[in-house]
């Protein structure tokens, strides 16, 4: 993952009215209770399920499924998809711009995400992430081989492993250039000729009235305050999922020209709202 993307323009300021606090305690009691009731579950399904099946997590992810889901439900943001679920064994990329976008994206598909070593550390998020079975990489050239053989045990055990290869969240309104680095894991023997990739553009469509990166969490900006102010929202926008026909990796002559094709799609996903092909 790259270092954080920072907009010409600075984020919006936050301020958040006594009605706004009023909904943030509405709203953020029952979430509080939904993620981490969720979690505690969870870990204790877990608990059975992990001796049973191994690396194989054929329960728990109902669980973040059905949590994520709800979450939109308690914020009052409307939930969108389009286009079909890949069924085939594989990866998802996805572009990048809050952190909504975990909650979004496991609401729909029963997916493991990939992120840097770094938000395991994360109070709260870190805890969230490593319980659903995150895989954390590291900027190491060293692990670079020790990396590669866990994507091909996850994705080999059926996980789909979800990948932002823009590598940081931006403002939204945009889709960045995608790095090739993770793609390589995808051309080595085991995985070339059996892989499919899914490309997701996720589309945030703000409030009435407020600007169009309303919902994105990029640069310095602290997630606390950028929660609040989802939370105080007193009108709530909608999030849209647009999937993509799956690439199949052995179509592909490298991990530059998988990257591109992805990037594309992903990115006219992001600009008309409609998958590719329709």
């Amino acid at each position: 993952m790259s270092i954080s993307w920072h907009s010409e323009v600075p984020p919006d300021p936050i301020r958040i009215s006594p009605a706004g606090w009023l909904l943030v305690v509405l709203r953020g009691l029952p979430l509080a209770l939904l993620v981490f009731g969720g979690l505690a579950v969870l870990l204790m399904v877990r608990l059975i399920e992990r001796p049973l099946f191994g690396v194989r997590r054929p329960v728990t992810p109902f669980i973040t499924q059905f949590v994520c889901r709800n979450a939109f439900r308690i914020l009052g943001i409307a939930y969108r998809t389009r286009g079909e679920l890949m069924r085939r064994n594989g990866a998802v990329v996805a572009n990048h711009s809050s952190w909504l976008d975990i909650f979004a994206l496991n609401a729909r598909k029963r997916i493991y995400f990939v992120s840097k070593a770094e938000v395991a550390k994360w109070p709260g998020i870190g805890w969230l992430a490593r319980a659903t079975g995150t895989v954390f990489i590291e900027r190491n050239p060293k692990k670079a081989r020790e990396q590669a053989e866990l994507f091909e045990t996850r994705l080999l055990a059926g996980h789909k492993l979800l990948f932002f290869p823009e590598g940081t969240s931006t403002d939204g309104l945009r889709v960045l250039s995608f790095k090739t680095t993770l793609f390589a894991a995808f051309f080595t023997d085991e995985l070339r000729e059996h892989l499919h990739v899914q490309p997701v553009s996720v589309r945030f469509l703000s409030p009435r009235g407020q600007p169009d990166r309303y919902y994105a969490w990029w640069g310095d900006m602290d997630f606390g305050p950028h929660l609040l102010k989802t939370l105080a929202a007193p009108r709530q926008g909608t999030v849209e999922l647009i999937y993509h026909p799956p690439l199949k990796v052995s179509d592909f002559a490298d991990r530059k020209s998988l990257a591109a094709m992805a990037e594309e799609l992903v990115r006219y996903g992001h600009e008309t709202g409609r998958p590719a092909g329709i």
